[in-house]
């Protein structure tokens, strides 16, 4: 088989590759970038090179910590100016507590939910592209309205496409 090189250039990312696997995905998140780590070093071997291509992780770092109140706010600790990022969350992590005052609160898919808000909001526009990776999806056990209630999942998706 010939080597085509405008194929390769058709399947180059637009951007330096970036995965934020906040706490409610971070194990899945540290297992993509193990396995993406150890798969570009072979293709680097086989000659495919740019910029940010080969690296030790892909990760980028964030935090979500959170007030007294219960508030809280999306960190990221680099840049992710130009960078096609991938933002993992897991709204069904119900392992996951943080603080009210002296109480323990159980994360809720709601939580999780304004999470994912928060680091968007973090990149700020900044990012290339930024693909959410959600694998059970956010209120869509409701698809259709039955009477006076919200299409959660309808909003959701909006929000997240705006």
């Amino acid at each position: 088989m010939s080597h085509n090189k405008n194929h390769d250039s058709q399947q180059l990312p637009v951007g330096r590759l970036g995965i934020i696997s906040p706490y409610s995905c971070a194990e899945l998140g540290t297992k993509v970038d193990n396995y993406l780590v150890s798969w570009r070093k072979k293709r680097h071997n086989e000659g495919v090179l740019y910029e940010g291509y080969d690296r030790d992780t892909y990760l980028i770092g964030s935090d979500l910590p959170r007030f007294g109140s219960g508030e809280a706010k999306g960190i990221l600790k680099e840049s992710v100016r130009g960078d096609d990022i991938y933002l993992m969350v897991d709204v069904c992590n119900y392992s996951l507590t943080y603080s009210i005052g002296p109480y323990e609160n159980l994360m809720s898919p709601d939580d999780h939910f304004q999470d994912l808000k928060r680091v968007i909001g973090a990149i700020g526009g900044k990012a290339r592209r930024v693909n959410v990776i959600m694998p059970y999806l956010y209120e869509s056990r409701q698809n259709i309205r039955s009477g006076r209630e919200s299409l959660d999942c309808a909003y959701a998706l909006e929000e997240l496409r705006d």
